[in-house]
């Protein structure tokens, strides 16, 4: 009965794991650029050391990877002047709290008080040439290829200047691993090239790709698939128990 148990451990374990994923999906449905997770899993057969080895009548569930939902996520109008949205394909680099360079599709953006255009985690935006900076009493306009200009709100306001670019890159989605802060980088600790056709919409923002509707389905599914799995514990602990009374009636 021992091998039973541990069977139906491990797939109620992974179930759990699973549920986590799906739960903090939902957790993240309202947030701007916000990629769907889930972990995909796959029955491994028990292989046994025995001379006898026997039929493979058994196999563990383990998690085999963990995959990311990249479809783009409904685009949001907020007339912001410092939102940005990626239009199709590809990423916003930022720089990471160790010096790294981070992508990500959450455009809701902010200036600091030295004028350093930044995330709302206080991550600043990479430009061309490093971290861009905007100058105080400006109208910023920002152009699809990320390009920010400014008009000085007095004086010749018919001077435009160009204060940066901000770094768009598109790398192919296998080299992407998300990491615990959210934000995604190159699985080899690289930083990609500029990708010259990927596009920016000004004033909008990136909803989270996350379907509510399916998660909860998916989340009840999950929930029963738990439940048969703990209710073949309990066969297995019943059965192991009454095996006992016969054995140790004789």
């Amino acid at each position: 009965m021992d091998r039973l148990i541990y069977t139906a451990m491990t797939g109620a374990s992974q179930t759990l794991n699973r549920q986590a994923a799906v739960a903090h999906n939902l957790a993240n449905v309202s947030t701007t650029g916000y990629r769907a997770e889930e972990h995909r899993l796959r029955a491994v057969q028990v292989q046994s050391n025995a001379a006898q080895k026997g039929l493979p009548t058994r196999a563990f569930v383990v998690d085999a990877s963990t995959h990311t939902d990249f479809a783009t996520g409904p685009m949001i109008h907020t007339g912001r002047a410092y939102d940005m949205a990626v239009q199709g394909p590809g990423w916003i680099a930022v720089q990471a709290p160790d010096g790294g360079e981070a992508y990500t599709r959450n455009g809701n953006f902010e200036l600091t008080v030295n004028g350093v255009l930044q995330t709302r985690n206080g991550l600043p935006v990479q430009g061309d040439g490093g971290p861009i900076s905007i100058p105080p009493e400006v109208k910023v306009t920002v152009g699809t290829d990320g390009t920010i200009s400014v008009v000085p709100e007095s004086g010749a306001q018919n001077i435009v200047n160009v204060v940066g670019r901000v770094k768009l890159v598109n790398p192919p989605e296998a080299d992407l691993v998300r990491g615990e802060d959210g934000l995604f980088r190159l699985r080899d600790g690289g930083t990609a090239p500029v990708d010259e056709r990927a596009r920016i919409a000004a004033g909008y923002t990136e909803g989270s790709n996350v379907n509510a509707a399916e998660q909860m389905v998916t989340m009840i599914s999950l929930a029963r698939q738990f439940e048969m799995q703990m209710k073949v514990l309990s066969s297995a602990d019943a059965n192991d128990r009454a095996a006992t009374q016969i054995l140790s009636s004789r």
